[in-house]
């Protein structure tokens, strides 16, 4: 008994005798296969069209068309050309047999046939049909594969030579003893990394070429790379290569295989953009602490240099002076010779007390109006003194003529002076109040000199 369990398949029979039909129908369809039957060559096209069969039986001795017929039309028609179809006939001549095979046949039995020799030929046909299909899906398989693989490498190749980034793959050479990564060895090279290195993309690949060119730019690069691969870890930075107008390069490399890959963009607009940006955020920063008129230090740098003094004095225990100055008779200055006249005073007296207080550490700076203060660290109030008379003396020497005032015929300057060791007990500002009393009792003692309130701790 033939197992065929897994050899069902869709015959169609055409012979034009009912009796062969009703015989080989039976058989086939006791041992599990669809099968259909056609009287005719004529009435089997017309079959064709509805439902195509697995496997063709076929008659050679027929009217209207013969066997030899039918198998011409079938496989002329690229619709059924790969049905097999066997003869079944019992014509066993050798003239019979080859025209069957020439016309498109792939089998021929001869009547009267044994069912187990007609089952086996039936399954080997499906067997080949099957693996016939199989195969012309591998085949269409692997041409979309390999239409998808010719379209990426096309697409590769479009964006590698149209970007404007540099882009590369490198494997890693090992030493044979060691394993370690001695160089890289060129895989992927796209024209503008190629630019980089003043060659063609033909004689880079395949070279060794990576170590000597990072080393010239940065002797660590070539080790941070080498972990890339070691480690996984990616690396991103801007890196300095002067290379035609161009001098800035973002440096990108991953991991990739037991090498990586790389992308290089040119950033120099960008880091000229950063650089412009650094110089302005500076001359802010220096506008924001800035007199505008005076061109020294405003309040607002003033009040953030004394609390810093003030804190690292009071931590190492030195003392801080302060110098608090007025213009003497300086609104009446401005009545008589105006506004204009009295900011070009104040600037002159403000540039010729910068250029006393030289050290520096300290500072001078525009109180406010006609006021101006010193900060003079690490100085006790005997050197604040000292310091005050010049900058009196300095300024009357100035002789900025001022007929308006009560006591000289030139800017005078009153100053008051304070002294102590900053301390977390008391606040900077009692300091600033001090200078400010102080100015006051020199101005109450007839202006153009200096007076002295010490804080005591």
């Amino acid at each position: 008994m033939i197992d065929v369990t897994s050899t069902k398949g869709n015959i169609l029979l055409i012979d034009d005798l009912p009796e062969n039909l009703h015989l080989l129908n039976n058989l086939l369809t006791q041992l599990g296969y669809t099968v259909r039957s056609a009287t005719s060559g004529k009435m089997a096209l017309k079959m064709l069209n509805v439902n195509l069969p697995d496997v063709i039986l076929l008659d050679i001795k027929m009217p209207d068309m013969d066997g030899f017929q039918v198998c011409t039309a079938i496989k002329a028609d690229e619709r059924w050309s790969d049905i097999p179809i066997i003869f079944i006939s019992a014509l066993d001549n050798a003239v019979d047999k080859v025209n069957a095979f020439t016309c498109g046949g792939s089998d021929y039995i001869t009547k009267p046939f044994q069912n187990e020799e007609m089952v086996v030929r039936i399954e080997n046909q499906l067997l080949i049909q099957r693996q016939k299909i199989a195969l012309q899906q591998e085949v269409k398989k692997r041409q979309e594969t390999e239409e998808v693989l010719y379209q990426s490498r096309a697409l590769l190749s479009s964006v590698l030579n149209t970007t404007l980034d540099g882009i590369a793959a490198l494997q890693a050479v090992r030493a044979s003893q060691t394993g370690e990564i001695e160089d890289f060895r060129c895989l992927v090279v796209n024209p503008v990394i190629a630019q980089a290195f003043n060659r063609s993309r033909e004689e880079l690949i395949g070279k060794l070429v990576l170590k000597r060119f990072l080393q010239r730019i940065n002797s660590s690069l070539f080790e941070r790379v080498v972990a890339v691969v070691e480690t996984g870890e990616p690396l991103a930075e801007d890196i300095y290569y002067p290379l035609g107008e161009s001098s800035w390069y973002h440096f990108a490399a991953v991991k990739l295989g037991d090498g990586f890959a790389i992308a290089v963009r040119d950033v120099t607009a960008r880091k000229n953009m950063e650089l412009e940006l650094q110089v302005a955020n500076r001359e802010l920063r220096l506008l924001a602490h800035l007199d505008g008129l005076t061109k020294i230090a405003n309040r607002r740098c003033f009040d953030d240099f004394f609390q810093q003094q003030w804190r690292r004095l009071a931590r190492t225990q030195q003392p801080l002076s302060l110098l608090m100055l007025d213009v003497d008779f300086f609104k009446p200055y401005n009545d008589f010779y105006g506004h204009q006249r009295g900011d070009d005073c104040l600037l002159e007296i403000a540039q010729t007390i910068q250029k006393i207080i030289s050290r520096p550490s300290d500072l001078v700076a525009r109180y406010g109006g006609e006021e101006f203060i010193v900060a003079l660290p690490e100085t006790n109030e005997e050197g604040a003194a000292v310091i005050a008379q010049i900058i009196i003396n300095t300024i009357q020497d100035l002789k900025i003529p001022h007929q308006a005032s009560s006591i000289t015929d030139c800017v005078t300057v009153s100053i008051g002076i304070t002294s102590m060791i900053p301390t977390m007990d008391f606040s900077p500002e009692c300091l600033i109040d001090q200078a400010d009393q102080a100015l006051y009792s020199a101005k109450d003692k007839g202006r153009n000199r200096y007076c002295a309130k010490p804080l005591s701790n």
